[in-house]
């Protein structure tokens, strides 16, 4: 039986780790194509550090935020799923618009909620609905990449450039991949990474070195300040695939298409919704999970009123892997 109120991260505007707050608050009620569901865990984005910091477009605040979850069906009035069923929930305005995952109970649309059913530990699941959606979707519907191409994954020890370097691994690619502390480089060779660069800023060189016409396809995780570099690092007639920001700088300035972009090289970008991962393509991963094949890459999972550091070290880049929150 479900209880009137819930505990809730809120951020009432934006602050430093300490402006999130637990509160105590009404259990929302699913209406008409929407679904509550009861959060287990919940994984923590970069997109929630931008929120936090203020950085976000479209925030209305207070907020509970958090663009994931992972849990089970209480309730679904139009029937669309069955109460007990195992969902993931994601992006579509959760912690942006409407309240997000940071709860112990969340409401979403239907069509954010993806079924499916599994045995693995609660963190594991918790770590998989963003990173996999974002891996899956930029690998696919941004490279259309290939078995037998090469891939470099630029910003390789964040949660999604571990899960990129997973998922290509499976499909049959090379995989180079790129961290800025020699002490992650490890976590990327157990992900299966072919080739570990340091980076400094400019890989570009060494990539060329391992591939001397260039990569196939380059994930672009970190953001502006490295895109210049990744698209030096692609042949012609590659793809970079421009998904993340993971230093906070989205745009360029002064954007001149044909000094910017090497000649032949294609600049593609990612931003995907929870209906780009299909129930079916998030079942098949938890499945090879359980079956030993494929690692969920969790750097840490932390209790629910470790919320402000959990987003200290998120913030600080600590990690190299996911972070996830258990309820």
């Amino acid at each position: 039986m479900t209880g009137t109120t819930m505990r809730a991260v809120v951020l009432d505007g934006p602050g430093p780790p300490e402006a999130l707050r637990i509160a105590e608050l009404p259990v929302p009620e699913p209406g008409p194509g929407q679904v509550l569901i009861r959060v287990t865990a919940f994984g923590l984005n970069r997109s929630e550090l931008h929120t936090r910091l203020g950085l976000a477009e479209g925030v209305t605040f207070p907020r509970v935020p958090g663009i994931e979850a992972t849990g089970v069906v209480v309730a679904c009035p139009g029937g669309e799923l069955v109460e007990g069923q195992q969902v993931a929930a994601m992006m579509g305005g959760m912690g942006r618009t409407f309240d997000g995952g940071y709860a112990e109970y969340t409401c979403v649309p239907v069509r954010q909620a993806v079924p499916f059913t599994s045995s693995l530990p609660a963190a594991t699941l918790g770590a998989v609905p963003e990173m996999l959606q974002t891996a899956h979707g930029s690998l696919t519907t941004g490279l259309d990449a290939r078995a037998g191409q090469t891939l470099l994954v630029r910003g390789g020890t964040s949660s999604v450039g571990m899960a990129a370097a997973v998922l290509a691994k499976r499909l049959g690619m090379t995989v180079l991949s790129t961290t800025r502390s020699p002490a992650k480089a490890a976590a990327l060779t157990a992900a299966g990474v072919d080739h570990v660069l340091l980076d400094d800023g400019q890989v570009a060189d060494e990539v060329r070195h391992l591939v001397p016409d260039g990569v196939d396809t380059a994930l672009e995780l970190v953001g502006t300040p490295t895109l210049p570099d990744t698209l030096r690092a692609t042949r012609v007639h590659g793809v970079v695939c421009f998904t993340g920001m993971l230093s906070n700088e989205w745009t360029v300035r002064d954007f001149y298409p044909i000094e910017y972009l090497p000649t032949g090289v294609r600049l593609t970008a990612y931003g995907g919704d929870a209906t780009d991962l299909p129930s079916s393509v998030l079942q098949s991963f938890l499945d090879a999970v359980d079956a030993g094949e494929v690692t969920v890459p969790v750097h840490r999972t932390y209790r629910f009123d470790e919320i402000r550091q959990a987003h200290a070290d998120m913030e600080a880049g600590v990690a190299a892997g996911k972070l996830v929150v258990l309820i």
